[in-house]
């Protein structure tokens, strides 16, 4: 018996929900085949990722979900990347995603979303050195999350139809632990009155998908202390992003743990030109731009 499970990009923080928020993309996805076999873990794929279950994001996922649920047989897992490792777009959190969507179909657990997230987020281990759910939240459910732990509690949100979001991403050379290297930068402690600035914005955040206000999501991805301690890690941030603010972007800020940069924007707006002045501002690394849409969360395929 084999079951297949699609998952997509995500974005993660969107400027002040540091490890809180998480927003689905339709801009990549991963693809993940599960087949039942007598006994280990196995992992075939044609990418360039780690194929030891104990180092690959899916075979942490399979590893912990064959323990707590008491899986005799053995997995054989089969991934295609469709998400860029390195673009700060939940490229380990996709996998993982799949993955605990399809060992649940399989085995036929009927897991409730907290524990499809609980489980897949055990794969950022693989990536970013700890367990966080922001990314993997997003894309095993789709559209907006809020994540809240202690206990795991995540809220979804359907986001604006209008929202649309322009990714640039810059060729650059990112280390094996990307994300654990970024999440290095960060102060270990902050001003009451920068957290204070940071949870207004989020809250704003919070209301704008609520009311379906674009706007009011796009003026508010203001971070003032996450992106301040990383944006060293990007060459060309601070011009990337006033380039895109002056063609007509909303709100910019970083995309995750980086090097990806995202613009919030509407239909109304020009994304083709909001494109290309990011691409202006990394003209010296060079980046790719992808405009795209919030998506929906891990299917069976």
């Amino acid at each position: 018996m084999s079951v297949t499970a699609r998952a997509p990009s995500s974005t993660a923080n969107l400027g002040p929900g540091f490890d809180v928020f998480g927003l689905a993309l339709d801009a990549f996805y991963d693809t993940v085949t599960l087949s039942r076999t007598k006994s280990g873990i196995k992992i075939i794929s044609d990418s360039s990722i780690p194929l030891s279950p104990s180092k690959n994001t899916a075979g942490l996922v399979v590893q912990y979900m064959k323990k707590k649920f008491s899986v005799k047989s053995g997995v054989e897992i089969k991934i295609k990347k469709g998400v860029p490792a390195g673009y700060g777009m939940g490229s380990s959190a996709a996998s993982a995603a799949a993955t605990a969507v399809a060992f649940d179909k399989m085995f036929n657990l009927r897991l409730s979303p907290n524990q499809l997230v609980e489980c897949a987020g055990v794969g950022e281990r693989a990536s970013a050195g700890s367990i966080h759910y922001d990314n993997v939240s997003a894309s095993v459910l789709g559209g907006f999350v809020i994540v809240r732990t202690k206990p795991l509690d995540v809220i979804k949100i359907v986001p604006p139809s209008d929202l649309m979001l322009c990714v640039a991403v810059p060729k650059l050379k990112t280390p094996p632990k990307k994300t654990e290297v970024s999440r290095g930068v960060i102060p270990k402690q902050i001003n009451l009155s920068d957290s204070v600035t940071n949870l207004s914005n989020a809250a704003a955040i919070v209301a704008g998908f609520l009311k379906k206000d674009s706007r009011l999501i796009g003026t508010s991805i203001q971070d003032i202390i996450v992106e301040p301690a990383r944006q060293h890690l990007i060459p060309g941030f601070s011009t990337v992003k006033k380039n895109a603010l002056r063609a007509g972007a909303l709100g910019v800020t970083i995309s995750g743990a980086g090097p990806s940069v995202i613009a919030f924007a509407t239909k109304k707006h020009d994304m083709q030109k909001i494109a290309k002045a990011m691409s202006a501002g990394f003209s010296g690394t060079g980046c790719d731009v992808i405009i795209c849409r919030p998506s929906g969360g891990a299917k069976i395929v």
